[in-house]
C-alpha cells in the first residue's frame, strides 16, 4: 500500500454493527440501496476515501438511522 492508501481518515463506519443490530446482511442493504457489495465492504472496512451524500442517505434511510450513527470520529 502507498503512504496515501495507508492514511487514517480519524472517521470510523459503524456499517457492520448497524447491520448486526438490525439483522440484515450486506447483500440485502446492497440491493436495497443501489450500491455494490464490494463498495459497501470498501466502506464497511474504513477502506472508502469518499461517500456520495445520496449513497449516505439511502443508507441512513435503510438502516433509519442517522449519519452520526453511522460515521463516528476516532480521533
Amino acid at each position: 500500500m502507498s503512504p496515501a492508501e495507508e492514511e487514517v481518515t480519524g472517521i470510523h463506519c459503524r456499517l457492520d454493527e448497524l447491520l448486526a443490530e438490525r439483522g440484515m446482511t450486506l447483500t440485502r442493504l446492497s440491493e436495497l440501496v443501489g450500491v455494490s457489495v464490494v463498495n459497501l465492504s470498501v466502506l464497511k472496512n474504513d477502506r472508502a476515501r469518499a461517500i456520495r451524500y445520496s449513497t449516505l442517505s439511502a443508507i441512513c434511510r435503510a438502516l433509519d438511522c442517522e449519519v452520526g450513527d453511522l460515521l463516528v470520529r476516532t480521533d
